[in-house]
């Protein structure tokens, strides 16, 4: 028997179960669901029983992307039900079912453990603000998203999507391809209808990687319009929280309800006065007409039907009536902002997870890197079968954040991804936004290899702290890839404008069939 053969025969159970059943909530917006609650055809209640059906139906067969399921949801929804009877809506998220991803605290019957053994069990002590504005806002938390472990940040020859805790993520287009991370379960998850949104995480590319390679929709938005307190860190200089959804409208819809200022997070008060409340006023079918946009052609040439894919994007982009430059490429060194970006990350990720690990409560047994290391070495059997610690191992030896090398290492990053890459372009053509394929086709997943570097253009607007979103462009192979707008900080508005607007013009994104594998007779290009 082939490889594909076996893939389809040992696959055939999980994807007739998951196929044979009409999904009355496939592909459905935060708009409709909304129409649905006001008119009574559903209630929080019944969302949410569909939604944790279908995630029980169908996930842990196939995509594997909820590492835990709210035991609370049902009562939660019902309440939020009582609620709007009595006293109406909250807004457009009350009673929408949400995934977040288990790096995001939550003080509740769920644990938050970034996919690792070492926190099992560990129950957050408060709320992440960006939880507080989602319970605000009235969403329904169904539970939470498998990830690459720690954020991807254990390994150099890690796995993306595959967890100690979780186990391995899946694509939903195609079985035995890798779905990215390290928001892994989130991407997926909205890939496949599993939620209404999903949030995830990104230091560089955790957001956006994830939402190409499953054919959705991700926001990285600019450093501190998000807070990131209750959120296991890496870099304080990098990390964001971001929307995934299906599409631009709903990613808009979420990005709204997350942001705003947090006491526990400082950075947050840069966003004073860039923080939108309603960021769908900004959407616009016309949004392209005019616009100056930047081709960064330098991550091209890695795959001939992803750059046929943007050729397509752009000369679409033209008759929508923006102008585009070409090239326009970031003239920073990929090789120098990335080591620069290496140094920055292994100092912060040991004083920013220490400082973590110290607040949690008596449920957690680690309480140091230095605790997580030594419980991996003891647990290297469920822990590290497939990839080890190394980058855990550099982190350890590093110095304090007073060490030069650190804040050498700080200020080269900033001035490369910034003064000499995205704000000089932006500014020598004046553009809009800057446009790139945003990640290349999924991967075969490979536990004894490692992951395979297929292109993407996430590290200039994530070691700059700027804002970066993704919406489908077509598919290769079957596969699908993301087109990215990027740009200056707290462009965010600018960005969704631009982004929507393509995304009106296109309408490429398609619902995944769950397939072992790729067809061989998949088309090139999009379908």
């Amino acid at each position: 028997m082939n490889r594909r053969d076996f893939l389809g025969s040992s696959t055939a159970g999980a994807l007739a179960a998951a196929t044979s059943v009409h999904f009355d909530l496939a592909e459905v917006t935060i708009a409709e669901l909304a129409e649905r609650l006001q008119s009574g055809r559903d209630t929080a209640v019944s969302l949410t029983r569909k939604y944790l059906a279908r995630i029980a139906a169908i996930d842990s067969r196939t995509i594997n992307a909820v590492i835990e399921r709210n035991p609370d949801a049902m009562r939660i929804a019902a309440e939020l039900d009582a609620e709007r009877k009595h006293k109406g809506s909250r807004g457009p998220l009350h009673g929408v079912p949400v995934l977040i991803k288990d790096n995001i605290d939550t003080a509740d019957r769920m644990s938050t453990t970034a996919g690792s053994l070492a926190l099992d069990g560990s129950i957050a002590l408060r709320d992440a603000f960006i939880v507080e504005r989602l319970r605000a806002a009235g969403a329904v938390i169904l539970g939470k998203t498998n990830l690459s472990e720690w954020a991807n940040y254990r390994s150099s020859h890690s796995v993306s999507g595959w967890s100690g805790r979780g186990g391995q993520t899946r694509n939903p287009y195609a079985l035995d391809r890798n779905p990215c991370g390290s928001s892994s379960g989130s991407g997926a998850g909205v890939a496949a209808n599993l939620c209404a949104v999903a949030i995830g995480t990104e230091t560089d590319g955790s957001v956006v990687c994830p939402a190409s390679m499953n054919g959705v929709v991700g926001i990285k938005p600019t450093l501190g319009l998000l807070s990131r307190s209750g959120i296991i860190p890496i870099s304080h200089s990098q990390d964001t929280a971001g929307p995934l959804a299906r599409t631009v409208r709903d990613a808009a819809i979420l990005l709204g309800a997350l942001a705003g200022t947090d006491p526990r997070d400082l950075a947050t008060q840069a966003a004073n006065g860039h923080v939108e409340k309603v960021y769908t006023v900004f959407l616009d079918r016309n949004g392209l007409r005019g616009a100056r946009l930047g081709v960064a052609r330098k991550f091209m040439g890695n795959n001939s039907t992803v750059d046929r894919l943007i050729e397509d994007a752009i000369a679409l982009m033209k008759q929508q009536g923006a102008e585009i430059i070409d090239p326009a490429d970031l003239p920073s060194s990929d090789r120098e902002m990335g080591e620069a970006e290496g140094i920055v990350l292994s100092y912060e990720f040991k004083t920013d997870l220490n400082a973590y690990l110290a607040g949690l409560g008596a449920t957690a047994r680690v309480k140091t890197l230095a605790d997580v290391i030594a419980f991996n070495e003891q647990n290297r059997d469920r822990e590290m079968p497939w990839f080890g610690q190394e980058t855990f191992l550099k982190a350890q030896a590093r110095g304090p954040l007073t060490d030069q090398i650190y804040l050498d290492a700080l200020a080269k990053s900033k001035k490369l991804s910034r003064e000499q890459g995205i704000d000089a372009v932006v500014a020598q053509h004046q553009l809009d936004a800057i446009i790139a394929p945003t990640a290349g086709p999924s991967w075969l997943t490979d536990w004894v290899n490692g992951d395979c570097d297929t292109g993407g253009c996430s590290t200039p607007a994530a070691v700059a702290g700027y804002p970066h979103v993704t919406v489908p462009a077509g598919y290769a192979h079957g596969l699908p890839i993301g087109l990215s707008f990027f740009g200056p900080a707290w462009s965010e508005a600018k960005l969704l404008k631009l982004a929507y607007a393509y995304e009106q013009a296109s309408k490429l994104r398609k619902e995944p069939k769950l397939l072992a594998t790729v067809p061989l007779s998949s088309p090139h290009s999009h379908t």
